[in-house]
């Protein structure tokens, strides 16, 4: 088999794999969240009712046989912090991309969204092709989901924690997976995690890296693995590991200063939390 055949074939691999496990884990976390129940506000009830909302009976001091119940006010929630999304294909910088994907800088693939707003992805490849000594494979994906506050599911945070939650347990359940482990990840969001293990495939071992971060009402998720093809040795994992870790930190940077704006004007309400802020710069320092 040929290198640009094994190189396909192993684009191709990784492509399915990631589309299968990211829409396994969109799928549960929507079922999970149509679950919630909405959180209600009791209604005002007088004194001679039975409880919260009750209708007068006949023989309440009005003496009136009817009585109209209490409106229930509208349930409300804290409105999400952030409103909007950085582009995908744009989160990281020339040289960050040199070092995880030194073949592949123009390779981006942006992913399809009816909301880009909401949700956004973004993928590159890399070959560097050594001749007779094999082929260095490495693969990139980062995607961005944020959450709105809403009366039934909850706030915008809320949903996203429960959502990196799954992202986690997702990275860390992947079949065939061997030598799994997960460890958290400091100055990245409010929260975030590293999730690691090799993948036999026909083209090679494969060292994936799965890096889960959120910030405020936004999760971001980095993917990266790399191999080596056709003789060419594995990479070492702790390389890739520091790679993909210095890119979230980056990409969650990104998303506090897509947001920026609408925290000096006033317009999101309310704004990013200072201790969300400094995690965030930090990751530019």
């Amino acid at each position: 088999m040929s290198e640009g055949t094994m190189q396909r074939a192993a684009q191709r691999d990784d492509r399915r794999d990631q589309r299968d496990q990211r829409a396994g884990r969109l799928r549960r976390v929507l079922v999970c969240a149509a679950a919630v129940p909405a959180v209600l506000v009791a209604a005002g009830c007088s004194s001679g009712s039975d409880g919260a909302g009750a209708k007068p009976t006949a023989s309440s001091s009005s003496g009136s046989g009817s009585g109209s119940s209490s409106a229930s006010p509208s349930p409300t929630v804290q409105a999400a912090p952030y409103r909007r999304l950085p582009e995908a294909c744009a989160v990281l910088s020339k040289k960050t991309l040199g070092e995880l994907v030194p073949k592949g800088t123009k390779s981006a693939k942006k992913g399809t969204s009816d909301d880009t707003s909401s949700r956004a992805s973004c993928s590159w490849s890399s070959l560097d092709n050594n001749g007779v000594k094999g082929s260095q494979f490495r693969w990139l994906n980062v995607s961005l989901l944020r959450f709105d506050s809403d009366a039934n599911r909850g706030s915008g945070d809320k949903q996203a924690e429960g959502y990196y939650a799954k992202q986690v347990q997702d990275a860390q359940s992947v079949s065939g997976a061997k030598n799994t482990k997960a460890t958290p990840v400091a100055g990245t969001g409010d929260q975030a995690t590293a999730v690691r293990y090799d993948l036999k495939k026909k083209e090679g071992s494969f060292k994936q890296q799965t890096i889960v971060a959120r910030v405020e009402n936004v999760v971001v998720t980095v993917d990266y693995n790399g191999a080596g093809l056709a003789g060419e040795k594995t990479p070492d994992a702790a390389d890739l590991a520091k790679a993909a870790q210095h890119a979230a930190k980056e990409i969650v940077a990104a998303v506090t200063s897509a947001n920026a704006k609408d925290s000096a004007s006033g317009t999101a309400k309310p704004s990013p939390s200072k201790s969300a802020s400094r995690k965030a710069s930090s990751a530019t320092s």
